[in-house]
C-alpha cells in the first residue's frame, strides 16, 4: 500500500514549517514513518536551486526562467524523494508543492505565466500525481510579513527575495491560494493560521484525521 503525500501551503510567515514537524512528530507517535521535505530544496540538487531562487534581486529571473527552475527542482524531488518514500509506505509531508508555483507565478505576479502554461508544466514533470492532502494556513499577509522579517533578522536567515515583493503581491498570492483551495475542495483544506502554534496544530490534526481516516 502506497502511503500518503501531504503539502502544506501559504503565504509568507504563515507557520507551514513548524506545522509540518509537528505533524511528522505526531504521525510518528501513531507508528507511522513520516518523510520531510520542502520545495525547493528538498534534494542535495535543489538545495543549489533553492539558493538561487530565494534570495537575492527579487527581480533577477523574468517569471518564465523562474517557473523553469521551479520545475526543475520538482521533477528531482518527486523521482529522487516523493515517489520513491511513498513506494516504502511512508507519509511525505512536504513545505510547499505545485500550488505554490501556481499562487505565486500566476496570482502573486499579477499573472505573470499564463494557467494554462503552468499546468501543461506540471503535467509534464508530475503526470496525474496529486497530493492526497493539501493543507493552506491562512493568515493575514501584513501579520505573516512582520513574522517573517522577525524570525530572518534573529536567525540571519538571508531567504527574503519573495518577502521585498509589495503587500500588493502578497495580498494576490492569498487570493491565489483561497482560490485554489476552492476550485479542488476534495484535496484542499483551509486552515486560519491566525492564531497560536498549538491550537493550529491541533487545527492540522483534525483535519488529517477527517480527510485521511487516523
Amino acid at each position: 500500500m502506497r502511503g500518503k503525500f501531504i503539502t502544506f501551503e501559504g503565504g509568507e510567515g504563515c507557520g507551514k514549517s513548524t506545522q509540518v514537524r509537528l505533524l511528522a512528530e505526531y504521525l510518528r507517535q501513531k507508528n507511522i514513518d513520516a518523510v520531510l521535505t520542502k520545495e525547493p530544496g528538498g534534494t542535495v540538487e535543489g538545495r543549489v536551486l533553492r539558493e538561487l531562487l530565494v534570495t537575492g534581486d527579487k527581480d533577477k529571473f523574468d517569471a518564465v526562467a523562474e517557473c523553469l527552475l521551479y520545475y526543475a527542482d520538482r521533477r528531482n524531488h518527486l523521482t529522487k524523494v516523493v515517489w520513491p518514500e511513498l513506494e516504502q509506505n511512508k507519509w511525505v509531508i512536504s513545505d510547499r508543492y505545485a500550488d505554490s508555483t501556481e499562487a505565486y507565478q500566476y496570482y502573486g505576479y499579477d499573472k505573470r505565466v499564463d494557467l494554462s502554461v503552468l499546468q501543461e508544466l506540471y503535467r509534464i514533470v508530475a503526470g496525474e500525481f496529486k497530493p492526497d492532502l493539501t493543507i493552506i494556513l491562512d493568515m493575514d499577509p501584513e501579520i505573516g510579513l512582520r513574522r517573517s522579517f522577525a524570525k530572518s533578522e534573529a536567525m540571519d536567515v538571508k531567504e527574503l527575495r519573495f518577502e521585498s515583493q509589495k503587500l500588493e503581491f502578497h495580498n494576490n498570492l492569498r487570493k491565489g491560494f483561497l482560490e485554489i483551495a476552492k476550485r479542488e475542495p476534495e484535496r484542499c483544506a483551509v486552515i486560519d493560521a491566525n492564531t497560536d502554534i498549538h491550537t493550529l496544530h491541533k487545527r492540522v490534526i483534525a483535519v488529517v484525521q477527517s480527510r485521511l481516516g487516523l
